[in-house]
């Protein structure tokens, strides 16, 4: 026999599965900016244009993806901002 509670806890396992499913789908595109943006600095700093790695700059790549790795490139070679501080 099925009690109340089984069912209730069942319900819960459904709601959290479907909540977790969905939390999920909607921050893959945010990790794939993440990584896609990422590879594009580690990419840039083979080719010699060096930019100092802080959150920061994490939050900004992993928000913008490939444009804003561009564009955190693209001020750091101009010395605006980004720069790699040398010791």
């Amino acid at each position: 026999m099925v009690t109340g509670l089984e069912v209730a806890v069942l319900v819960a396992v459904v709601v959290l599965l479907l909540g977790s499913y969905r939390v999920i789908h909607t921050v893959r595109p945010f990790i794939v900016n993440a990584v896609v943006g990422l590879l594009a600095l580690i990419l840039a700093s083979m080719f010699g244009f060096g930019v100092e790695i802080t959150p920061f700059v994490l939050l900004i790549v992993a928000i913008g993806g490939v444009p804003g790795a561009v564009l955190v490139v693209l001020l750091a070679y101009l010395g605006i901002a980004f720069t790699p501080v040398a010791i």
